[in-house]
């Protein structure tokens, strides 16, 4: 799958224009992860803009979630790496590559991004930098549904927390006009 029907497919079957703000952020991330860790940058890049290509369908039965959305990866012929990947960014199945924990990572962490930027008095991506996000990171209170533990699995990249953060900001900064910020 190529890009371009990649981001078809997503902007036919998600409504939430904020969700799909999500799914270009995580994907920009996973290409500027890919581009730093020498792995195939477009693979990883579809493999973020796909991630939540089932959320409208799930998001009622979020136990299915990655699960319908692997199930239509497949029958699109996406590579098996990112329908795994996908599955293994909610759990469905165990995590297996790199592919699968920089996805895992990086979900949440462009949650906590974005909530930052917008608690920022600007409410833009480009007044952000890794400190002002890492003093964030430590409100518990703050963007709670940005989980934690799951962005410090970065670690598990060979990636310091303030490393994956600023790949993370830098690649979100690129793509600011696409988010809205």
């Amino acid at each position: 799958m190529t890009r371009t029907e990649a981001y078809e497919l997503v902007t036919s079957m998600v409504t939430n224009r904020n969700l799909l703000k999500h799914m270009l952020a995580t994907e920009a991330c996973l290409r500027s992860l890919a581009r730093k860790l020498g792995e195939d940058e477009e693979k990883w890049g579809l493999a973020g803009l796909l991630h939540d290509v089932d959320y409208d369908q799930t998001k009622d039965d979020t136990a299915k979630h990655g699960i319908v959305g692997a199930e239509i990866l497949t029958q699109k012929g996406v590579e098996p790496d990112i329908i795994q990947a996908v599955k293994a960014h909610v759990c469905a199945v165990p995590i297996q590559s790199k592919l699968d924990r920089a996805l895992y990572a990086a979900d949440p962490i462009t949650g906590l991004i974005v909530a930052a930027a917008l608690m920022h008095p600007t409410r833009k991506l480009a007044s952000v930098d890794t400190v002002f996000i890492l003093r964030r990171y430590k409100e518990k209170k703050f963007a709670a549904g940005a989980n934690r533990e799951q962005i410090a699995t970065c670690s598990e990249l060979g990636l310091s927390l303030e490393e994956f953060t600023t790949i993370c900001v830098a690649a979100m900064q690129a793509i600011a006009s696409d988010l809205g910020l």
